[in-house]
């Protein structure tokens, strides 16, 4: 009974180690994603003169998930919200969205702001708030990267060696 008790404390904590090392592994792909939405996005405004719905209908059927599930949230509410500024329609978006991803504040705040800069002005300067999102979205995607190099491997090891500890502590 011993036996079976200590492997499954060693299989718990080893699958706790497994779940916060996705995280890690998640954050670097989603920020990828985030991305190339955006650049998406920018070539349908820009270059294509595509209203905000259409093109976030665009992008939910282009994306992966969880990005995708945005831009269909995105639109569903656009077209329900009529009436609506555009910013307020994308902060609630972000608020439901936010928690399903893997990724942190830094990159949620500069999704916010993004989306307050959304239809606001003109597409010169439209383009630069989308490059200047962009850059830091980069920034943020190398920093997962380097986080995701660091601590990946550590997490998974810290909860099988946690479990080995449990089952030490309590035989």
């Amino acid at each position: 009974m011993k036996l079976i008790g200590a492997i499954l404390v060693l299989i718990a904590s080893s699958l706790i180690g497994f779940s916060f090392s996705a995280r890690f592994r998640e954050r670097p792909k989603q920020l990828s994603q985030l991305r190339s939405a955006l650049q998406s996005l920018e070539a349908e405004i820009t270059y294509g003169l595509t209203p905000v719905y259409e093109a976030a209908l665009h992008l939910a059927g282009q994306m992966p998930e969880p990005v995708n599930l945005f831009f269909g949230t995105l639109a569903e509410r656009i077209e329900t919200g009529k009436g609506q500024p555009l910013s307020q329609i994308w902060q609630e978006t972000l608020e439901a969205f936010w928690p399903k991803t893997a990724l942190k504040k830094n990159e949620k705040e500069v999704w916010r702001q993004f989306g307050l800069t959304l239809g606001q002005s003109d597409r010169a300067n439209q383009q630069k708030y989308i490059q200047l999102a962009l850059s830091h979205l980069e920034r943020e995607e190398k920093e997962a990267r380097s986080a995701q190099q660091q601590y990946e491997k550590m997490v998974k090891s810290l909860g099988f060696l946690g479990g080995i500890l449990i089952i030490l502590l309590l035989f």
